[in-house]
């Protein structure tokens, strides 16, 4: 009976072994590489896209980047927010917390995909949910950011569906507590938050995402007291009372068009547009890093590019749980 039960330990402990290590099987066979033989050329390709659409609009770099943050967050990098809606499902893209997401970025991704397939050799081959990350990569370059190698080898989501959407998506009203919460749900530390945070160096909100910190904060303080007073009137002023819904203003007011640690710089100075944003100066256990990422950009660049990869292996599909969308807005 001992050498049974030795035997029944060690079968449960192998076992255990691989349940607890599953989640890492799938982003452990993405590679830098994958494409190298079947579609040697996709990263040029998806580039090229992405600087035509640039070219047309600077709203492709937020728009793209944003994109990529919502498609992670909710059922993993699987673009299934690029999925349309049909009669018999509303799909990602359809949530409430989805609707600002511009049309843009899913063009973007669409006409990647469209020149990508276009070449006999990588026909489909290559799925919309690495064109997604490359694309994202290229926007962060293009906007001034680093450039970075991306991993690659996912499959497209089987699945798109706009209650899986709800809390799922950090809120402009996140406190600390909340928003490392949430990114931890994902294997994402404090230090990769605050990192990922600074997408927000680019890109726009509509007014109503902060009108409270502006008017109606507190019975006490109508403006939020973090809020640097010049700031809260310059805010005020582009998103007056009762304000086209339509009306969106910079998130970063002074270099919006350049990623870089200049976001940082503006929580220093109490001008961080969400409460979210300036609560990673207010609390002390997060503060630390905003200083250091403020004054050395090559370290907030070193930190945004792990994050980066670290999130682009969140829920990664392979095998059976996924496939290669010929259309990135539909199931095959």
């Amino acid at each position: 009976m001992g050498r049974l039960n030795l035997l029944i330990a060690v079968v449960l402990s192998i076992y255990s072994v691989g349940v607890v290590f599953m989640p890492n099987l799938a982003f452990a066979q993405l590679k830098t590489n994958y494409y190298a033989k079947t579609c040697p050329n996709v990263e040029s390709i998806v580039r090229n896209v992405v600087n035509q659409k640039f070219q047309q609009t600077f709203v492709t770099i937020p728009a793209v980047l944003r994109l990529f943050f919502h498609d992670c967050f909710v059922e993993g990098c699987d673009a299934s927010v690029i999925v349309s809606s049909t009669p018999g499902n509303t799909a990602e893209k359809d949530h409430p917390d989805n609707l600002s997401l511009a049309g843009d970025g899913f063009d973007t991704v669409i006409k990647a995909k469209a020149a990508v397939d276009s070449n006999s050799r990588c026909k489909n081959k290559v799925s919309c949910a690495d064109i997604l990350a490359l694309a994202t990569r290229d926007v962060i370059q293009l906007s001034g950011g680093p450039w970075y190698p991306v991993e690659l080898g996912r499959l497209d989501g089987f699945t798109s569906k706009a209650s899986n959407v709800e809390g799922k998506l950090p809120k402009p009203t996140f406190n600390l507590n909340q928003l490392n919460s949430m990114f931890a749900s994902h294997g994402l530390n404090q230090s990769d938050m605050i990192a990922l945070s600074a997408a927000h160096s680019v890109g726009f909100s509509h007014c109503s995402k902060f009108a409270k910190r502006i008017y109606n904060f507190s019975p006490k303080s109508p403006v939020d007291p973090t809020l640097n007073k010049q700031y809260a009137a310059q805010l005020q002023g582009m998103c007056p009372r009762n304000v086209d819904p339509r009306i969106a203003i910079n998130m970063d007011p002074k270099t919006p068009r350049t990623f870089d640690n200049a976001y940082f710089k503006n929580l220093q100075q109490g001008m961080g547009l969400f409460t979210s944003d300036q609560v990673l100066y207010t609390d002390g256990r997060s503060k630390g890093t905003v200083d250091i990422w403020a004054s050395n950009s090559k370290a907030f660049q070193n930190a945004f590019v792990s994050a980066m990869t670290k999130l682009g292996r969140v829920g990664v599909k392979t095998g059976r749980n996924g496939n290669i969308r010929f259309d990135c807005g539909r199931f095959n």
